[in-house]
């Protein structure tokens, strides 16, 4: 039989949340193993509180019975659960695969800590292989685009059936092919200078721990020394 290795180290991640603890939950097919094991821990009796990073995510929790707060009722979170599309052994990461990038990255930043769940094909020694999303207002979206290729990528923007793909906030996403991304962090400075860009899928220390799941059924950990 073969194992679910997303569900691996989602699992594993959920055994750090314990009672009290407010949580962010995260978007994409490996979260969506940790929302589903904590709806359990819930229903066994855990109190938590939480708040999504999208409007899937929020559903999925609302149906297992996970309390959700609003943002305006907390201050901050003990704890973010989330998934990536890449990540390096400085866990640095690409997200945005699933279009919540924003509002992934307001929930991890207001969280004490960041744990990422990956599968071991997410796991990469340089960034880049998979296309960077960046989040970008519609108004002139077309010279942003241009902007950004100017940063030597390939740019193109997201689709959703017939139309142009729009996250929960409204905003299109370019996919950014780099190929290799040299250094993580001048490429993010670069990218916020650009007037349009609302948000870019690096996320550079901001996760203290990832949780890698792999074939044989093991599990990899790898911890961001503090100060890094």
């Amino acid at each position: 039989m073969s194992i679910n290795v997303k569900q691996l180290a989602a699992e594993k991640a959920v055994e750090y949340v314990v009672d009290g603890m407010k949580v962010g939950l995260g978007t994409g097919s490996t979260a969506y193993w940790a929302i589903r094991k904590l709806g359990e821990r819930v229903q066994e009796g855990l109190k938590i509180t939480a708040v999504a990073t999208s409007v899937a995510s929020e559903e999925q929790a609302r149906e297992l019975g996970i309390p959700l707060v609003g943002f305006g009722d907390i201050d901050g979170l003990d704890l973010t659960i989330d998934g990536a599309d890449e990540l390096n052994h400085d866990l640095e990461l690409i997200k945005g695969g699933g279009g919540a990038l924003l509002r992934e990255k307001i929930v991890a930043r207001g969280s004490k800590r960041m744990i990422v769940v990956a599968d071991e094909s997410k796991a990469v020694g340089t960034l880049g292989q998979f296309p960077l999303p960046v989040e970008i207002v519609p108004f002139a979206w077309e010279w942003t685009v241009a902007d950004l290729a100017k940063l030597g990528c390939t740019v193109e923007l997201r689709r959703s059936g017939e139309g142009l793909y729009k996250t929960d906030n409204g905003n299109y996403i370019a996919d950014c092919r780099f190929g290799t991304i040299a250094s993580a962090s001048e490429l993010a400075a670069s990218l916020q200078n650009i007037t349009g860009v609302v948000e870019h899928g690096l996320f550079i220390g901001i996760a203290a721990l990832a949780i890698i799941g792999k074939q044989d059924g093991s599990i990899e950990i790898i911890e961001r020394a503090h100060g890094e």
